[in-house]
């Protein structure tokens, strides 16, 4: 990534199952908390596997200052609460000069889900002519970002990259580029999804729910549980940052993306790896740089087994300590890199290693030396981390965050 303009996160805006606002998630998120409970915005008893990850207790009207929830979709609806507690997080102040230079990059999986859901029930029940438009309206993903736009009133650039699992890390990445480049000054960058029935039963057919809590790397592993949240960073030109004194959580060494091109739902190791070593080239650094790895670690047999697989043909024997948040949230989908994102800037602001949760046995297939992080956080040097987003259709996307070093040209902005 271009050093002539670095790109620094000032801002975290995590609505997550675990707690809303940057101070609650990171106390609850190094405490080990689970966000894991019975489904409540579906009727799941058809279901073998009843948990989710929810946001309970979420109502956007405490906490969004422009937007009418009532005329936007859920998912629509945790980014833009996301992206109001990432604002303030970040002490911004949108002055009519700074929303012409600010812009709003979202990722998500299954856009409008809850939505889209309600529509067909409305079709079966009373066919297409009598389904609610007001409902209609919320369905274009593209709307999840114009939330976040409406909300915080920007005018640059505003775009929904809809890449899946890993559309979070993509988001994070064009946006830092719009600011290296010089497109932008701000950026409102993650993710954003929600629980529904579709995408339940989805991964169920697939046999990939877990049976009851989620346990990355875990030889009894056995799946995901679906989840949801809004997660939104602020990224700004560092020397707008500095002029305005903003606090300054990490920067954004670069990023690195790659298809696996191989199949729709099996990861493969080598492109991964390959992910990796592109990430690493980008930002400049080696595998020794990197002091935490926050994994994709869905918790399914086959993912886990081919994401560790990937970090060994990179890091060998001087493999750094990684750790699967998902344990905590389950798998939030578009959001997932986005809170990974966030993990990793706390992580090196407070120096302390994010646990990988009901992880009681590790896996002997994942080989041994690996330090996951189990059962609790600890505290740790963490200068540079990296955050993995792989998806279906074999998008890879990682993230790599480090200390923010304020050298001396920084010093005359």
């Amino acid at each position: 990534m271009s050093r002539s303009r670095r790109v620094v996160v000032t801002g975290l805006g995590p609505v997550s199952s675990i707690g809303i606002g940057a101070e609650e998630f990171r106390a609850l998120l190094f405490a080990g908390e689970s966000g894991i409970s019975p489904v409540e915005s579906f009727d799941s008893s058809v279901f073998q596997a009843t948990l989710a990850g929810e946001v309970k207790n979420f109502d956007p009207a405490d906490i969004v200052e422009n937007i009418n929830p009532r005329r936007w979709g859920r998912t629509a609806q945790l980014a833009a609460a996301a992206a109001r507690l990432a604002a303030r997080d970040a002490g911004l102040d949108l002055d009519q000069e700074t929303r012409l230079r600010t812009g709003v990059v979202i990722g998500t999986t299954n856009g409008e889900s809850q939505a889209l859901d309600e529509l067909t029930v409305q079709w079966h029940e009373r066919g297409p002519g009598c389904m609610a438009p007001t409902v209609v309206r919320q369905i274009p993903a593209g709307n999840i970002a114009a939330a976040v736009a409406t909300e915080l009133q920007v005018e640059g650039d505003v775009m929904c990259l809809p890449t899946a699992c890993s559309a979070a890390n993509y988001a994070i990445g064009s946006a830092a580029d719009s600011i290296a480049t010089g497109s932008a000054d701000v950026m409102l960058a993650g993710g954003a999804d929600s629980v529904n029935r579709t995408t339940h039963a989805g991964f169920m057919s697939l046999g990939a729910i877990a049976k009851k809590l989620p346990q990355p790397f875990d030889a009894d592993r056995s799946g995901i549980v679906t989840a949801e949240g809004g997660a939104v960073l602020v990224l700004e030109e560092l020397s707008h940052a500095l002029r305005r004194g903003a606090p300054i959580y990490a920067e954004v060494l670069g990023y690195g993306l790659n298809c696996d091109a191989h199949h729709i739902v099996h990861p493969d190791a080598t492109s991964i790896s390959e992910c990796i070593r592109r990430t690493l080239a980008q930002a400049d650094i080696t595998p020794d740089d990197v002091d935490y790895i926050c994994a994709h670690g869905t918790g399914t047999p086959t993912n886990d087994v081919t994401e560790v697989s990937a970090t060994r043909m990179v890091y060998g024997d001087n493999h750094p300590p990684v750790s699967s948040i998902k344990s905590m949230l389950g798998h939030t989908m578009g959001a997932a890199s986005g809170f990974g994102a966030i993990a990793c800037c706390q992580a090196i602001q407070i120096q302390k290693l994010p646990p990988t949760t009901n992880l009681k046995t590790v896996d002997p297939e994942l080989g041994e030396g690996i330090d996951f992080v189990a059962g609790s956080s600890r505290p740790a040097r963490v200068r540079t981390a990296l955050n993995h987003g792989f998806a279906f259709g074999g998008n890879n996307a990682i993230t790599v965050f480090s200390e923010f070093h304020e050298d001396s040209t920084d010093k005359e902005v």
